[in-house]
């Protein structure tokens, strides 16, 4: 846990939360300033800055909750969809510095956008350039 991580102070009962969903490993609340009706998020319990900061068992309950909660958020909120997100440092948009997926419901008509929406116009790349990053990005991998 980090002193200083709000979630950290959600996690330990220090700052109050309205919890939905609790196992061991990870913890689910609704965000304090919803996008939309039911819009919940989902974190590790343990301190975790981003998401290459979690090892392969936290992840793995990280993403199989949020896999599960989805459906039923939607459900009980009656959306239509649902974007699920993550910021992952601060040039993305991350706000808080501990891992977080945002569950937000979607209804017909809310005026809302797509994912794709978050990250501003497309560049324009030739079959060269996406081969190249495709190569760089590979290589990253296998590093």
């Amino acid at each position: 846990m980090s002193d200083d991580c709000i979630f950290c102070s959600i996690v330990a009962g220090d700052i109050p939360a309205r919890t939905v969903y609790e196992t061991d490993a990870v913890l689910a609340f609704l965000d304090a300033n919803p996008l939309a009706r039911g819009h919940t998020l989902v974190i590790p319990k343990s301190h975790a800055q981003h998401v290459g900061d979690l090892d392969a068992a936290l992840a793995s309950d990280l993403f199989d909750a949020v896999a599960s909660l989805t459906p039923r958020i939607q459900e009980a909120v009656d959306a239509d969809g649902a974007n699920v997100g993550v910021n992952d440092g601060e040039a993305a948009g991350q706000e808080i510095p501990h891992v977080h997926a945002h569950v937000v419901p979607r209804f017909e008509g809310d005026g809302g956008a797509p994912i794709h929406a978050v990250a501003g116009e497309r560049p324009e790349l030739s079959d060269d350039e996406l081969d190249a990053v495709a190569d760089e990005v590979a290589a990253a991998i296998d590093a």
